[in-house]
């Protein structure tokens, strides 16, 4: 048996496709969303990240800045520079990319961008509003791999799910978001006992701990779905030789490049998966697509919101 593999690219470029006629109405109206993003120092998994976004904007039309504030900046600073953020008006979407220096608050920081232009979905206001099923901006990653298990036609309702992780920007979210679609939902963690067996119980497989090939084949009911969230760099010869045993080209890749993408999941693992999203190739795509998403709301939920609050306001004059 050979999984499915469910191609994070093909998704984001139906997605992408679809938000072009959103871009346009907007045009049309005088408005071209903004996506600001705070990239601090010199990471440079983190600068990659942020040049993709970046090059995602300008593919689909959409402002963007970049604001490079040093490595050894406060919070005071990383605070005010997310004020002028908040009051500026051709700004719809504020991305603080993570992680920020130790002696930055990075909780004080994210919690002081405006939940309007909160296009990462991480605002207590938004998390808030995802908890109760409620209208709001939702994380990026989890809410791309809806969008992967639904434009793939994988059921959800009644499927018992579990979630490998429970961080505030995928596990916890994801959880959520399966629960709104009706899953019967386990969320697993370093602490969780029995973890391969739970694993192995549950039709669908989100795996997001952040553990190089951590999930192999004996987690896996055979056919179940599988999605990866994990990204980890590989650069040890004998870990790749390893991981990538029956995968001849990967290890020749790794020979050449030094380094590997490898996910969370074992590539082993499509022996026995009905489907999975690879790495690099799968989840990725779809934060991305998500983010570009989330901007375009936001741009029409700001305008929509201050369009009802000057009908709401008395007239002047009298």
């Amino acid at each position: 048996m050979t999984a499915r593999i469910l191609d994070g690219n093909a998704i984001r470029n139906q997605i992408y496709a679809e938000l072009e006629p959103q871009i346009a109405e907007l045009g049309r109206a005088g408005i071209r969303p903004g996506l600001a993003a705070v990239l601090v120092g010199h990471n440079p998994a983190s600068e990659v990240y942020v040049k993709s976004k970046i090059a995602a904007c300008e593919k689909l039309g959409l402002r963007s800045w970049l604001f490079t504030p040093a490595e050894s900046v406060s919070t005071a600073e990383m605070l005010q520079l997310i004020a002028d953020l908040n009051r500026r008006d051709d700004v719809d979407g504020i991305l603080v990319q993570l992680p920020l220096p130790r002696q930055v608050d990075a909780r004080r920081v994210l919690e002081a961008v405006d939940p309007s232009k909160d296009v990462d979905g991480f605002h207590p206001i938004n998390l808030g509003r995802l908890v109760r099923g409620g209208a709001g901006l939702v994380a990026c990653t989890p809410l791309g791999v809806m969008e992967i298990l639904r434009r793939s036609g994988i059921a959800t309702e009644g499927v018992p799910a579990v979630v490998l992780g429970r961080s505030d920007i995928v596990g916890k979210p994801m959880a959520l978001l399966l629960m709104h679609a009706n899953a019967t939902v386990t969320i697993c963690h370093s602490k969780t006992r029995d973890l391969q067996q739970i694993a192995r119980r549950s039709d669908l497989i989100i795996a997001a701990m952040g553990r190089t090939a951590m999930v192999t084949p004996e987690w896996i009911r055979t056919g179940a779905t599988v999605i990866d969230v994990g990204i980890n760099r590989i650069t040890d010869p004998a870990e790749a030789s390893q991981i990538f045993a029956k995968f001849p080209q990967r290890l020749e890749q790794f020979k050449q490049k030094g380094s590997a993408l490898v996910g969370d999941v074992h590539p082993d693992a499509a022996e026995i998966a009905g489907a999975i999203t690879p790495v690099p190739g799968g989840v990725g795509p779809l934060t991305i697509a998500m983010l570009m998403s989330n901007t375009i709301k936001a741009a029409r939920l700001r305008r929509a919101q201050a369009a009802g609050a000057t009908a709401a306001s008395p007239a002047s004059g009298r």
